[in-house]
């Protein structure tokens, strides 16, 4: 920058910025899949500062490290994220440029102002006053102490009806099993009971009316908390206690079963049946091509992640963050460093390590009770050929006859009617749950009688 035209480029620079502060809005197009995305800018102390938000993903205020604009030209850097955004100013109040992540380049056209999100329509979604008993309740992890906060909702205040306690998947939810404006456990509740099936779901731990209980827990912290809520069902007088878990929630449901004499049947919905460094295997690969890259990118990408695995379950040392970070910047040399904190954070953490470790055969192969294992033929996330598989393995070595295996054609991992899978399509879909899936829920249930 030459001194002589210093006064006249702050001055540019200020209106430059004036101009481009504010929200931006555009749409991107991923395999037919529209994902919204608002920019929002700001200047502090004459820097450019800027957060993104997915609405549709339930994103809100990710991260930007870098924004510049310069010569017309807006750049944002989001290595944390792994995505970049370049576009050029075509009017004052429009960008036109290139979306970049995972090796995709997307075209994205930005507006100014944050475009007006409809809210979603969710027809499944239940509303009040319901047609059943529901009752607010709290009980107590017996082991931690831990409290937690559900809702039974049951065809009426008796107890001889056959009621599950349900389990979510991975990542703190609360009892509907909340996302992207679908609130699946709810949908389930709602037409169980009229079915004339209770259930009790519950806010996981540091959510809703949940407290938070102690640090690092893992997957078998929350089998204590689930087998709480069986015995709690069972000191109110309920004697056909069962248990639907989805995803992570399906690996916990045969945790409790061997724990607990008061399983008397499961509904695993997407529950793992592979050990978990393979179903990881899988789902990073499904998942990263469903994003549209190259599938030597979907492979490359899986098979670094397994050396990122056997790293982490073969460690012996005393400081995983510390020698993981040093692994990482030695394989992948060209990883930024706040990607690198933020994935060393995301495995490096006690609920992961024992997530990875998991073989669900440990379990699976010892239950002698009733099991419907359901999974969808789109699912990206626990693929429904290998993990159903695996399940129908484990409960032959249980000698199982008891139990029903099938693959839901046409359906995503949280059982919604599915174009491609992806994961960006979830909230894209109306569909909460599809209904064939309640239905085989219901008919199976009440056909253990």
């Amino acid at each position: 920058m030459k001194k002589l035209f210093l006064i006249l480029v702050l001055s540019a620079h200020t209106l430059l910025g004036q101009s481009i502060t504010g929200a931006w809005s555009g749409e991107l197009n991923v395999q037919g899949t529209k994902l919204p995305l608002v920019l929002n800018i700001t200047e502090k102390d004459g820097v450019l500062v800027s957060t993104l938000d997915s609405p549709r993903q339930g994103a809100k205020g990710l991260p930007v490290k870098e924004t510049r604009f310069e010569n017309d030209e807006l750049t944002i850097d989001a290595p944390a994220l792994g995505l970049k955004y370049s576009g050029r100013r075509v009017s004052a109040d429009s960008l036109s440029g290139t979306f970049t992540q995972n090796g995709m380049n997307l075209p994205l056209s930005l507006k100014r102002g944050a475009a007006e999100q409809a809210k979603p329509s969710r027809p499944q979604t239940p509303q009040p006053p319901y047609a059943y008993y529901t009752e607010e309740v709290t009980l107590k992890n017996e082991k931690e102490g831990n409290l937690l906060a559900g809702t039974i909702a049951a065809p009426n205040q008796g107890k001889d009806f056959p009621i599950l306690v349900m389990i979510t998947g991975s990542g703190a939810q609360n009892r509907d099993e909340e996302l992207f404006g679908h609130k699946p456990f709810l949908v389930i509740a709602d037409y169980l009971a009229k079915q004339g099936i209770g259930t009790l779901r519950l806010d996981d731990r540091g959510v809703g009316g949940s407290e938070k209980g102690k640090a690092g827990a893992t997957s078998e912290d929350f089998a204590g908390d689930i087998g709480s809520a069986v015995n709690f069902l069972a000191a109110r007088g309920y004697r056909n206690i069962g248990l639907i878990g989805h995803s992570e929630g399906g690996m916990i449901a045969p945790m409790v079963n061997s724990m607990n004499k008061n399983v008397k049947f499961m509904v695993l919905l997407a529950g793992p049946g592979i050990p978990i460094p393979e179903l990881m295997k899988l789902q990073t690969y499904e998942v990263t091509k469903s994003t549209g890259v190259p599938e030597e990118h979907a492979r490359a990408v899986a098979e670094s992640n397994v050396k990122i695995y056997s790293f982490i379950n073969t460690y012996k040392g005393d400081n995983l963050a510390a020698d993981l970070t040093a692994y990482l910047k030695k394989e992948i040399p060209t990883l930024a460093e706040a990607q690198l904190k933020t994935s060393v954070n995301q495995v490096a953490n006690p609920w992961f390590r024992y997530f990875l470790a998991f073989n669900p055969d440990v379990y699976l192969s010892k239950v002698k009770v009733p099991v419907l294992a359901l999974n969808g033929s789109r699912d990206v996330q626990v693929t429904a050929k290998e993990n159903l598989a695996g399940i129908r393995k484990s409960l032959e070595k249980a000698k199982n006859t008891k139990s029903e295996i099938r693959e839901m054609e046409g359906l995503n991992h949280l059982f919604q009617t599915a174009k491609t899978g992806a994961v960006s399509e979830y909230g894209e879909l109306e569909e909460t749950i599809s209904p064939k899936v309640l239905e085989k829920i219901s008919t199976w249930v009440l056909g253990l009688r």
